[in-house]
C-alpha cells in the first residue's frame, strides 16, 4: 500500500511572531474557519472563563501569554492541517526552536503598526537555517498602522528574501476598506465584528472599477497605485523559490475581525509543502552514515520534539509529542526508543485539539501524535517500529545564559523536588544541572520568566515549594575530549565546575566569559560546545 496520497494531503506548520502581534487570535480563527472549534476564546479577556483554546497552562491564563507550544489538528478542503502554536515570549525561545524542527513551513504574523520586532528576528534566523518556507500575514490593518510598502520593505530587509503580495489593503484604521485579492482578482470588503464568517464579507470583482471607485474613492485608487508599485518591484510568485525559503507570499488582514484569515488558510493548502524527507544518521560498522528518510517509507519513524508533564493535572501524565517522519502509525503498534533500544509501551496515543485529545486511529508523516508515557522518553528521541536503525538529527539545546540555585523550603519534600526537576528537565522547560561535587541543583535558563514558570509548576504540580537564589555561574559549555584520559585530566583539574544535565551530558560551568578561554588554553584537546543536539550526539562547534 502506498502512503503517498495520505502524506501529500498533510500540511504541518508553526505560527511564529513577536508577543502581541495577534498570533494566538489568528490560531483561534484558523481553527474556527476550518470547523475545528465552534467558538473562539479571547486571550485578552483574562478574567472571563473562556480563554484561548491553545493556552492551557494556569500561568498562561493569568498572564494572557503563551508559554507552552500547543498542537492542534484540523481538516480543511480534504487536507489534514497540523498547526503548532509557539510561545512568542523570548524567554521560551528554546521551545519554539524545537517546534520549528518539527514543521514543514511557518506562518509569520507581523503587527502592521510595529513591523518586524526583535523576537521575530530570532525565529526568522532559525527558519533561514533550515530553509523553512515562510508565509507572512500582516495583522491589525483595522488600526492606525504603517504604510504597507514600508512594511514590505522592512520584511524583505529582515528576511533577506523578496516579498510577493498575494493580497493588498485598501486604506487602514478607520478608513480600512478591505483587501484586494490578487489570486482571485476581487476586492473583499471589510466589516468589523468578530462574529462574522468569511462568507459574510462582500466581494467585488476588480473588473467592476466603477463600483469600487464609487464606494471607496481615493482610498481605492491610492491602494491600486501602491499595489502596482509593490508588484512591479516584486518577482512573480515562484513556488520552487518559496519552498526553498527564497521568497515569502504576503497577506494582509485583521485576525480579530476574522478578516483576511480565509485567504491564509487557502494559501496553506495551496502553497505550503506536504511533508518532506528528513535527515537521519545510521551507525554502520561503528561509523555514522547520513540517510534521507522519505515520508512515504514503509517503516514507521518519528522524532520527539517536545515532552510536556501534567497536561492533565488529575492524571499526572507526561506526553511525548512526536512528529511522524515516515510510514504509518496504527494503534497497538510495537514501538522502540532508538537511544535506549527499549520498547515503548504508551498507555494511550492521541492527536490534539489543544486540551482535547482523541485516540489516534492512524497517523502518517507530518502528523503530530502524543504518546502518554511514564518516563524513558527524552527530547530528541527517535521512535521507530523497530524495523529500522536510525537516529534523527538536528534538535538543538542551547547553553543557558542564566543560572539559579534551587533551595527547598521543606526538606521533607526532597523526593517530590527530585521528581519535578527530573521531569521538567526532560521536558526542556528548563535545563537542570546536577553538580558532580554534590550540593544544590542548578537551574539554567535562557530567560527570567522560565524560572518563574518552573517555580510555579514545582509548587502547583509537584507540591515542592522552592526558593531560587542567585548563582555565581553565568554560563555553561558541554564538553567532549579526544580521549578518555584527557577528559579525566580536565575533570580532575576543575572538580567544582563539573555538572551533568538531564541527558547526563557533562558540562563545564563558567563564572565569566574568560573562563572558557583560560580552560581552553590550558587543555587544548578539550572541546567546549555552546550547543548540543539530543543526548550528546553531534555536539555543535566549539566556542
Amino acid at each position: 500500500m502506498s502512503f503517498v496520497p495520505e502524506t501529500r494531503r498533510r500540511r504541518t506548520f508553526a505560527i511564529i511572531s513577536h508577543p502581541d502581534a495577534g498570533k494566538t487570535t489568528l490560531t483561534e480563527k484558523l481553527l474556527l474557519f476550518s470547523g475545528a472549534i465552534q467558538i473562539a476564546g479571547s486571550v485578552k479577556a483574562r478574567k472571563a472563563s473562556r480563554h484561548a483554546t491553545s493556552d492551557w497552562m494556569e500561568i498562561e491564563k493569568q498572564r494572557g501569554i503563551s508559554v507552552a507550544s500547543s498542537v492542534m489538528q484540523m481538516q480543511y478542503r480534504e487536507h489534514v492541517i497540523n498547526l503548532l502554536d509557539t510561545p512568542g515570549h523570548k524567554d521560551f525561545s528554546e521551545d519554539t526552536y524545537r517546534v520549528l524542527t518539527a514543521v514543514d513551513s511557518a506562518l509569520m504574523v507581523i503587527d502592521a503598526a510595529n513591523g518586524v520586532e526583535a523576537q521575530t528576528r530570532r525565529l526568522i534566523e532559525v527558519c533561514r537555517q533550515r530553509n523553512t518556507p515562510i508565509i507572512t500575514f500582516v495583522n491589525k490593518m483595522d488600526r492606525e498602522v504603517r504604510d504597507p510598502l514600508d512594511i514590505l520593505d522592512e520584511v524583505e530587509r529582515e528576511l533577506g528574501m523578496p516579498c510577493v503580495p498575494m493580497t493588498w489593503p485598501v486604506g487602514q484604521g478607520k478608513q480600512f476598506g478591505g483587501i484586494i485579492n490578487l489570486r482571485t482578482q476581487a476586492m473583499t470588503v471589510f466589516e468589523s465584528g468578530s462574529e462574522r464568517r468569511p462568507q459574510d464579507f462582500d466581494a467585488i470583482p476588480l473588473s467592476d472599477q466603477d463600483a469600487l471607485i464609487g464606494r471607496f474613492g481615493a482610498e481605492y485608487e491610492t491602494a491600486v497605485d501602491s499595489m502596482e508599485l509593490a508588484t512591479g518591484a516584486s518577482p512573480a510568485f515562484d513556488r520552487e523559490a518559496f519552498l526553498a525559503g527564497k521568497q515569502t507570499p504576503v497577506f494582509f488582514g485583521s485576525g480579530v475581525n476574522n478578516f483576511g484569515v480565509m485567504e491564509v488558510l487557502d494559501a496553506l493548502v495551496d502553497l505550503a509543502p506536504s511533508p518532506r524527507s528528513r535527515t537521519s544518521s545510521l551507525v554502520v560498522n561503528k561509523q555514522p552514515v547520513i540517510k534521507e528518510v522519505l515520508p512515504e517509507d514503509a517503516a514507521f519513524s518519528g522524532v520527539v520534539f517536545k515532552v510536556q508533564a501534567n497536561m492533565d493535572p488529575s492524571h499526572r501524565d507526561r506526553i511525548a509529542f512526536v512528529r511522524v517522519c515516515a510510514g504509518k502509525y496504527s494503534p497497538g503498534m510495537k514501538l522502540k526508543v532508538m537511544r535506549s533500544s527499549k520498547e515503548l509501551r504508551p498507555t494511550s496515543v492521541v492527536t490534539f485539539m489543544s486540551q482535547r485529545r482523541e485516540a489516534v486511529e492512524e497517523a502518517y508523516a507530518g502528523d503530530i501524535v502524543g504518546f502518554t508515557t511514564h518516563g524513558g522518553v527524552q527530547l530528541g528521541d527517535t521512535i521507530t517500529d523497530g524495523s529500522v536503525n536510525l537516529q534523527f538529527t538536528g534538535l538543538p539545546f542551547f547553553a543557558p545564559e542564566m543560572f539559579m540555585t534551587v533551595v527547598l523550603k521543606n526538606p521533607l519534600r526532597t523526593k517530590q523536588l527530585q521528581q519535578g526537576l527530573a521531569q521538567l528537565g526532560e521536558e526542556g522547560a528548563i535545563q537542570v544541572f546536577k553538580p558532580e561535587a554534590g550540593g544544590n541543583m542548578l537551574l539554567g535558563a535562557i530567560g527570567q520568566l522560565q524560572f518563574e514558570v518552573v517555580q510555579h509548576r514545582l509548587k502547583g504540580e509537584y507540591d515542592a515549594d522552592v526558593r531560587l537564589e542567585t548563582s555565581q555561574y553565568t554560563g555553561a559549555r558541554w564538553i567532549t575530549a579526544d580521549t578518555p584520559a584527557e577528559l579525566r585530566a580536565f575533570v580532575d583539574a576543575y572538580p567544582l565546575r563539573m555538572a551533568r544535565d538531564a541527558a547526563d551530558t557533562l558540562a563545564y560551568l563558567c563564572t565569566s566569559p574568560y573562563d572558557v578561554r583560560l580552560a581552553q588554553e590550558r587543555f587544548p584537546k578539550i572541546h567546549f560546545h555552546p550547543l548540543r543536539e539530543h543526548a550528546g550526539l553531534s555536539l555543535g562547534s566549539a566556542g
